[in-house]
């Protein structure tokens, strides 16, 4: 017997590697974060991400939906994917791509998926975000 069935493949923890291999992919389209009450409104495959919080739900969305919508925001965002898979125990690579970030003056908005870890940044910023990344796995 091969253990539990209900087990996923764990990723990387080595810091180094992780870095090295983070690929960083620029999705297509422009993306927001807004708070709603509720999601019933919203078509589930339009929603990137969401997280209950006290004062709503804040939910990632794309752009043109969040204007088809209605809805508010206030930041627009690229969103870049690393392709590593990454352990959700992994420790530093969060802190090293938002440092190398920061220091080009970039901020950004992370959300750590199972396998991969996704990073928002000002739309404006994209390229320079992507520039950065890549020079910090050469």
């Amino acid at each position: 017997m091969n253990g539990p069935s209900n087990i996923l493949p764990s990723g990387e923890k080595d810091l180094k590697t992780l870095i090295s291999n983070m690929e960083p992919v620029l999705n297509r389209g422009a993306y927001v974060f807004t708070s709603v009450q509720d999601t019933h409104h919203i078509p589930e495959d339009y929603i990137i991400g969401k997280f209950q919080e006290q004062e709503g739900i804040t939910i990632i969305i794309p752009k043109d939906m969040a204007d088809i919508l209605n809805l508010k925001y206030d930041f627009i965002a690229a969103w870049i994917t690393l392709k590593v898979h990454s352990s959700l125990d992994a420790v530093g690579l969060t802190a090293a791509f938002s440092t190398a970030l920061s220091d080009h003056d970039i901020s950004c908005n992370v959300v750590a998926g199972y396998y991969h870890d996704h990073i928002f940044v000002n739309v404006k910023d994209k390229k320079k975000a992507m520039d950065v990344l890549h020079a910090m796995s050469e």
